[in-house]
């Protein structure tokens, strides 16, 4: 997940998609930048869906009735976007996605809620256990379907070039390094003015999957300098916390001296610049929609069967050149088997389009980065067999 977000992407009505909610990174992830919503209808409420399905010119294998999906806010703009272009081909579908949080997402598909769910990190041994009780005779499994770089974004007038690495961004997190002209932020950057500011760091307050996989990062890049396993809550020495990725850019963007981390996209809308990565490339990488991917490249699938949860931790070290290694993939839960009979046509039919090359082609518009094409490949033929 080159990734330009487009913040104005408007709040799709009832005849596209019914959102509710802060659209912004919560336990899962990330925030929505559009400005406004729309909530739900009483139909799409009903979550059914008929069986019927059909192929029209758009190349979409259509079906057609109502479900009702909710989780992470990361993918909200990828979801807005292809729930769009599906509901314009397919005029009898209705798709209910609720950005909420992964957390939120996983409770709503183990409660039966919903259809599906989204969610920034795989499912737990638990939550597995859990969904057994509505996949009747199958079990809930993960379906990596979106990715993206996080973007650590900066405040420092006049720098509008910051190399960091993993180590110098564990320090900074962990309030071991408090002023932008520390040695150790001057080495990697020769030749920059940088002052004698204050660091003001900026993390999520509430329990999120872009904390969780930029914890990962820092846990699995630099080790000796992040002394916290991974967690959705924040674990870090000082710094002051905000609602949700859109609060934490916010913060940034108003705030001199100030880093936080969040999904690229809300740098791009709010025009905050981003620390480069020196991951021992020939050249510090950007997060990009096309460097994300390149660092996804590297990732394992770890799940059995069906199920397709990834290893993200060889993106967290590669020295691959434009790989860049702080990266989330936000995945789609479902039933393998014992999806519900009224809701498994129009589910099965919108999550094989979005794992397609036309709806994985249209991502990096949408500020994110394509699946690469090996485990695209996984992906729909795990969703071909949903039963």
């Amino acid at each position: 997940m080159k990734l330009q977000r487009k913040n104005g992407l408007r709040a799709l009505t009832v005849g596209a998609v019914a959102v509710t909610g802060a659209l912004v990174l919560t336990a899962c992830g990330s925030d929505n930048n559009s400005s406004s919503n729309s909530t739900p209808s009483a139909s799409a409420s009903a979550g059914g869906s008929t069986t019927s399905s059909s192929a029209n010119a758009s190349g979409i294998s259509c079906a057609t009735g109502q479900v009702l999906a909710s989780g992470s806010t990361a993918q909200q703009n990828a979801i807005e976007a292809w729930v769009k272009n599906y509901q314009q081909a397919c005029s009898g579908a209705s798709i209910n996605y609720k950005p909420s949080s992964s957390g939120e997402g996983i409770v709503d598909f183990n409660q039966g809620t919903d259809a599906f769910a989204g969610s920034d990190s795989p499912l737990k041994p638990e939550e597995v256990a859990s969904s057994k009780k509505v996949c009747a005779g199958g079990t809930g499994i993960d379906l990596p379907m979106v990715g993206g770089p996080i973007a650590v974004g900066y405040n420092l007038p006049g720098v509008n070039n910051l190399v960091l690495d993993a180590t110098t961004l564990a320090k900074i997190f962990n309030s071991q390094i408090t002023t932008w002209n520390d040695a150790a932020i001057k080495k990697l950057n020769p030749g920059v003015n940088l002052p004698s500011t204050k660091i003001q760091t900026v993390h999520r307050q509430d329990e999120s999957g872009t904390t969780d996989n930029f914890t990962k990062y820092l846990k699995g890049a630099a080790p000796a300098a992040w002394p916290y396993e991974h967690a959705k809550a924040w674990a870090g020495k000082g710094g002051q916390a905000a609602a949700k990725s859109s609060g934490v850019a916010g913060l940034v963007k108003q705030t001199a001296g100030s880093i936080g981390y969040f999904e690229l996209s809300y740098a791009t809308a709010s025009s905050i610049p981003t620390v480069k990565i020196n991951t021992g490339a020939p050249q510090p990488v950007e997060a990009t929609s096309a460097n994300a991917s390149a660092g996804i490249a590297s990732a394992k699938v770890v799940g059995t069967g069906a199920d397709l949860s990834l290893d993200l931790s060889g993106a967290y070290t590669t020295k691959a050149a434009n790989a860049y290694p702080i990266v989330l993939v936000t995945y789609e839960i479902a039933c393998d088997k014992g999806n519900k009979a009224s809701t498994l046509p129009l589910t099965k039919s919108f999550l094989n389009y979005i794992a397609s090359s036309q709806g994985q082609g249209m991502l990096s518009s949408a500020g994110y980065a394509p699946l690469p094409t090996e485990i695209a490949t996984k992906v729909q033929s795990a969703i071909t067999a949903l039963s």
